[in-house]
């Protein structure tokens, strides 16, 4: 391989970039898929890029990383640690870091692609690598879609793409089926009427109201689901008011929520509207509460025969005892977006990337140790290897195994 891929993800590692703002980061794709004789198309999706590799006639087979980092101040005191500040959606300055493993998705694309372009004598076919925008955001490969990615390029029979994950590294988990949650992000605004806080007669409270809606919520999961259903509804923030003696006019209420079938969601989300609505009018409100809903995912669901061939794939590659099925997770991706848009089968799968020594209890208890760092964690930071060795190969083993063989 003449990319050293472990000096890429260093320097891709410490150099993050927000959602929508990955211009470095796609520059360096570019760049490399321009190497290895892709045609590139870039800026799809403001950011995005996306390289073709035609190979004679056969299947076309899309391989899918992400490229965005998160507003997390990176806390691994790893020496190629991420010290980049940006600047959000919102206009405030944040800092900046791969707590996702985007890094590693992306440096295992382009290992991948640098191999499968050195075997253009073992298949036939086209292969089309998507280096997409702000997943974190849940917008960038719809936005792809919606900037005309299917004009570019040929529709995919196939979707394969993978995510690093907090098991051991080189193992694979994969399963047919829903595979990932759907998620929404709502806000909240709740209306009161302000004053002085030794007068609250005088007044409604929004923080009492936003208070009462906030324990409410909690029963929708304990008490009009299922138990067969699963599902999370979190509310991640409360804010409300300036100033200890002043009752404010507003409180807001920031929720996530995860579901993993389409009418637990629509239930769901009209059971938070009613609470919030009841809340409100029970206090008094003034005026009705708004409900502002951003990042929207949608359910990540793995195709069963192509999740079937993937599986037993990686266990000819990797061997039985390094594949799993780890049931449906309750984090979600837009990656479907591209499969959706497509018509075509979608196999998404994890990678491990964790030192294995963490997990000597794992086989027993069926639980991820508490001292190993989550996605999304100021600490996340998977291994090196063979974290990206199992990746790239995964990623050429899955494209090989609908790529068509040479005649």
């Amino acid at each position: 391989m003449t990319i050293d891929l472990e000096e890429l993800y260093k320097d891709l590692h410490a150099n993050p970039e927000l959602s929508f703002q990955e211009v470095r980061t796609a520059e360096i794709v570019g760049r490399h898929l321009d190497e290895l004789g892709f045609v590139v198309h870039r800026y799809v999706g403001k950011t995005g890029v996306v390289g073709v590799l035609e190979n004679g006639p056969g299947p076309v087979v899309m391989l899918r990383a992400d490229m965005d980092g998160l507003p997390v101040k990176e806390a691994t005191g790893l020496d190629y640690a991420s010290s980049a500040v940006g600047v959000d959606h919102d206009g405030k300055d944040v800092p900046v870091m791969h707590a996702c493993g985007h890094d590693v998705h992306v440096s295992c694309l382009i290992g991948a692609v640098e191999m499968l372009a050195g075997q253009k004598h073992e298949w036939q076919g086209t292969l089309i690598a998507v280096f997409q925008p702000a997943e974190e955001w849940g917008g960038g490969a719809q936005a792809m879609v919606a900037d005309g990615l299917y004009d570019l390029v040929p529709k995919p029979d196939v979707v394969l793409g993978q995510h690093v994950a907090p098991f051991p590294a080189g193992w694979f988990g994969v399963r047919p089926g829903v595979t990932m949650a759907s998620a929404d992000s709502l806000n909240v605004t709740l209306h009161g009427r302000g004053g002085h806080g030794s007068r609250p007669e005088t007044t409604i409270d929004p923080v009492l109201m936003a208070a009462a809606a906030t324990m409410r919520l909690q029963g929708i999961v304990a008490r009009e689901l299922a138990a067969s259903d699963s599902a999370v509804v979190t509310v991640g923030q409360i804010h409300s008011g300036t100033k200890n003696n002043i009752i404010p006019e507003t409180a807001t209420l920031g929720l996530s929520i995860r579901t993993f079938s389409d009418p637990t969601r629509e239930r769901i989300l009209g059971s938070i509207e009613r609470i919030v609505r009841s809340e409100s009018t029970a206090s008094g409100s003034p005026k009705e509460p708004e409900f502002h809903y951003e990042e929207r995912f949608p359910l990540t669901v793995n195709d069963q025969s192509a999740a079937g061939r993937v599986t037993a794939a990686f266990r000819a590659k990797f061997g039985d005892t390094k594949v799993i099925d780890p049931g449906p997770v309750s984090g979600s991706e837009d990656v479907g977006e591209l499969s959706t848009a497509a018509g075509a089968p979608l196999v998404f799968w994890f990678l491990g990337g964790m030192d294995a020594s963490f997990f000597k209890d794992w086989a027993t208890t069926g639980r991820l140790p508490e001292d190993v760092p989550s996605n999304h964690s100021p600490y996340f930071a998977p291994i090196i290897q063979p974290t990206l060795t199992a990746g790239t190969e995964a990623l050429v083993t899955a494209a090989r195994e609908f790529l068509s063989a040479p005649k």
